[in-house]
């Protein structure tokens, strides 16, 4: 059997980069060497290049995402990104790869540039059937009657965050008046556009979905305890600060229910590969809120993801064969 070629690419434009390294190098260890030639492809701003065995560094012809290595070209059958943020997980290397015409194992251009817009994600998920948003407001920049239209229009207390951002960074839990404008302020310098939220209060989880051979399989979820006000930045990436049950302690009929959503979530937004979903549990109603969707998660071997596929029984090297032949699918 000819080995299929797969450039596993990694890096990125942002400081999640460095999450993008160590989640290659786990998925590194789990594919399949009898069926795929792996190779290591690291996309940085103005240095894009792959990296053998050895260390040794080829630059990437961008004009057809190919590498001249000892004297010879080599293209690829496929792309497992594995890049968090800008340029993977927002479209663009999509929209890149779909004009080369190199099939990838995440979602299009279009779904992926959609979803990493908090905002219009939930617009388009509103109207599935007991699935609830928390109320918000979509700001566009940062003037100074942001601050008393906030307060006239929302509740206290928010959640304030970058409407594009990834691992929460730059977000706030604001529960005085007089926190908002530094909120405000924190968020902006992250992104152009800001959501401000009414806090949900209830437990909060994530639970990991993805398609092959046109069936949605939606894995346990796991439920997070953060010893932080919010599943924050070093909530996240810090061992220890919070602390993370998968599954997820839910009895049959909310296992069921969120079953459903997550499957129609992913539906309804044409998803691809595998997502994260984060969502609460309201306190006293049960009821099921959206928080958003990550496209492109994290595959550490700590990632809720890896740890989602553990407890349904089946091997990364199974899962990660999976998402690769979806891609000719």
């Amino acid at each position: 059997m000819t080995k299929k070629k797969i450039a596993l690419i990694m890096g990125g434009y942002t400081g999640e980069a460095v999450v993008s390294e160590k989640s290659a190098a786990i998925v590194a260890q789990h594919l399949d060497r009898d069926r795929y030639e792996v190779h290591k492809v690291h996309i940085y701003p103005g240095n894009w290049y792959l990296e053998d065995e050895k260390g040794e560094k080829y630059p990437v012809d961008l004009n057809g995402f190919t590498v001249m290595k000892n004297g010879q070209e080599l293209a690829f059958d496929g792309i497992f990104n594995i890049i968090h943020g800008t340029p993977g997980e927002d479209g663009k290397l999509a929209g890149y790869f779909d004009m080369l015409d190199i099939p990838y194992t995440t979602c299009d251009a279009l779904t992926s540039s959609i979803t990493m817009n908090k905002g219009y994600t939930k617009a388009i998920l509103s109207g599935i059937d007991d699935l609830y948003m928390a109320r918000s407001m979509q700001l566009f920049s940062n003037l100074p009657d942001n601050v008393p239209m906030v307060l006239d229009q929302l509740r206290l207390p928010y959640f304030v965050k970058p409407n594009n951002g990834g691992s929460s960074i730059g977000m706030s839990k604001v529960k005085k008046e007089e926190e908002l404008e530094e909120a405000l302020k924190r968020a902006f310098k992250e992104d152009k556009q800001v959501l401000v939220e009414e806090f949900v209060t209830g437990r909060e989880f994530s639970i990991g979905i993805y398609k092959t051979s046109g069936q949605v399989t939606v894995l346990p979820a796991t439920e997070i305890i953060s010893s932080r006000e919010f599943f924050d930045f070093e909530a996240k990436y810090i061992p220890g600060v919070s602390e993370e049950i998968t599954p997820g302690r839910m009895d049959e009929r909310e296992v069921e229910r969120v079953k459903q959503i997550a499957e129609k979530v992913y539906l309804k937004l044409n998803c691809k590969g595998s997502v994260r979903m984060d969502y609460f549990l309201e306190k006293d109603t049960g009821k099921f809120y959206f928080i958003e969707i990550n496209t492109v998660p994290g595959q550490t071997e700590t990632s809720l993801i890896s740890q989602q596929v553990r407890a349904m029984g089946m091997s990364l090297k199974d899962f990660y064969t999976d998402l690769i032949e979806e891609m000719w699918r």
